[in-house]
């Protein structure tokens, strides 16, 4: 007999219909899964195997062929151990025919018949609702993330007999619901605040600009000044996630199988990977590419510590993603895009010891030592980040201080009327959203300066020696500035504080 049911896998965060086609024949024992199946998906033989005799029914010694429709398209994973399982079971006539074309089935079986976790189940049920489909069977521990598109029903089921009597009319199973808006207003909340961080006004007030126009900042200051205290609390002060980005964050998210519990991802991720990573699992990668870093920190923040301890061919496939908002992997199979809009947040010592800038500790390294150290860093990378920030070590009076700063709330505010005036000065534009996001030839109508500015900033340019990109790049944090003085016009004043931000040009390059 023949049988048909639907699955759902993914290329890059696309989701597409897998028509799972079963046929059963003879009385000589033969299983084989055509389809173009890699390993994980030809594994599924035991488990199914195993799952179906577990659950109480017999396997009778037949030819099975499986076939996995388009055969053009890879298959990977082991989210087809469900479908599989049920195609074979309706193949032999225990599940009901006529239901099974309403729903989608994801899940991994275990050799006793449970079902286990996994990846992509809020993009699958995007595809599911594209396609018109009555709803999604999928292991209960995947259904509250897949619930949160609300346009589907979602079955969540705990084992392989559960799912048979589902189908087959015998057991009822309320789908799952969730309240995409409550949930996401409850879950947008940080345990951390910006008035823990003490001292270091100028520091804040420099992330306050960087959040403000989406700006990458690069901050250098001796071992113990706060760098990474401040990082961590960035995105606190970032406006609050729109809900559409949220359900982009978590789809991305979802086909690394790293939703938590709640099945959505409200506030602005933070991703701080370690120094030893390699360019692939930075930007993604893999046979079948996967999103790396950079996608994960998709409308949040990617935190590089100790930057010039990354190898250096790692730190310069950061190119592409920084200018482009995405990163696009090429492989001899398949060429993915994956979304990289993120704000690249880096930290550094000044030198190899770390304390060049430090008036309590005395430097023990060479000039040649921190010329070499800082050439780990390349020009083209340092060109796009808009914002070096120098972070000195606290006095002791600050540490001691019991006055409170800022509020994260309180700057977060400012920095939302700043990217107001963006968003009403962006809305003809798709795919610009604030300053930092600004071509050439927008950033010569919309940053304009008067000739006092334009002075100050030929000044700067020919002692710094800035090249066209960091021209750039200070008209657009002028024009940020400016915006949170809610200024129509770039004064000298904010030009004046955006060349201030531009510290390795200013000293660090000079040593």
């Amino acid at each position: 007999m023949l049988s048909r049911v639907f699955s759902s896998s993914l290329i890059g965060i696309d989701p597409y219909l897998v028509e799972v086609e079963v046929n059963v024949e003879g009385h000589a024992f033969r299983y084989s899964t055509v389809g173009l199946p890699e390993l994980a998906v030809r594994e599924s033989k035991e488990r199914v195997i195993a799952a179906i005799k577990n659950s109480g029914y017999r396997f009778p010694p037949k030819a099975y062929t499986i076939n996995l429709a388009p055969a053009d398209i890879k298959k990977e994973g082991s989210a087809f151990d469900l479908p599989i399982a049920i195609g074979i079971l309706a193949a032999l006539g225990i599940v009901i025919h006529e239901d099974l074309e309403d729903y989608v089935l994801l899940g991994e079986l275990s050799l006793d018949g449970t079902l286990r976790p996994v990846k992509g189940a809020l993009p699958s049920a995007v595809g599911v609702h594209a396609s018109k489909m009555k709803g999604l069977i999928l292991p209960a521990s995947n259904a509250r993330e897949a619930a949160v598109t609300g346009n589907i029903d979602v079955i969540p089921v705990n084992t392989l007999l559960e799912a048979i009597l589902f189908l087959n009319g015998e057991k009822f199973i309320e789908p799952m619901k969730v309240n995409a808006q409550r949930l996401f207003a409850k879950a947008q909340t940080y345990p951390v605040d910006l008035a823990d961080v003490r001292g270091q006004a100028h520091v804040k007030r420099a992330l306050e600009v960087a959040a403000a126009g989406g700006h990458n900042v690069l901050m250098i200051g001796p071992p113990g000044s706060g760098k990474t205290m401040l990082a961590k609390r960035f995105p606190t002060i970032l406006p609050q996630m729109t809900l559409d980005e949220a359900l982009e964050t978590t789809k991305i998210h979802s086909i690394a199988g790293m939703v938590k519990t709640e099945g959505l991802v409200a506030t602005r991720p933070f991703r701080s990977p370690h120094h030893t990573i390699s360019d692939a699992a930075l930007v993604g990668g893999g046979r079948i590419p996967r999103p790396g870093e950079v996608s994960l920190a998709h409308h949040g923040v990617l935190f590089l510590d100790e930057l010039p301890e990354f190898q250096k061919n790692v730190l310069e496939v950061l190119r592409q993603p920084l200018e482009n908002t995405e990163v696009t992997i090429s492989r001899a199979s398949m060429s993915l895009t994956y979304p990289a809009n993120f704000i690249l947040l880096s930290a550094m010592n000044p030198c190899p010891c770390g304390y060049s800038s430090d008036p309590r500790h005395e430097c023990s390294c060479s000039n040649i030592g921190i010329q070499k150290y800082m050439a780990k860093i390349s020009g083209p990378l340092l060109d796009r980040i808009d914002l070096h920030i120098e972070v000195p070590a606290i006095p002791f009076e600050e540490l001691a201080s019991k006055q409170d700063g800022e509020s994260s709330q309180e700057v977060r505010q400012r920095v939302q009327t700043a990217r107001d005036m963006q968003i009403e000065r962006f809305s003809e534009e798709v795919s610009i959203h604030s300053n930092a996001d600004m071509p050439p030839k927008m950033i010569r109508s919309l940053c304009r300066i008067d000739d006092e500015s334009t002075v100050l900033l030929k000044s700067a340019i020919s002692s710094l020696g800035l090249s066209a990109r960091a021209y750039d790049r200070i008209l657009k944090v002028s024009r940020t500035i400016a915006d949170l003085s809610e200024s129509q016009n770039i004064r000298a004043e904010h030009l004046s504080e955006a060349i201030q931000y531009r510290t390795l040009d200013r000293q660090l390059w000079m040593v």
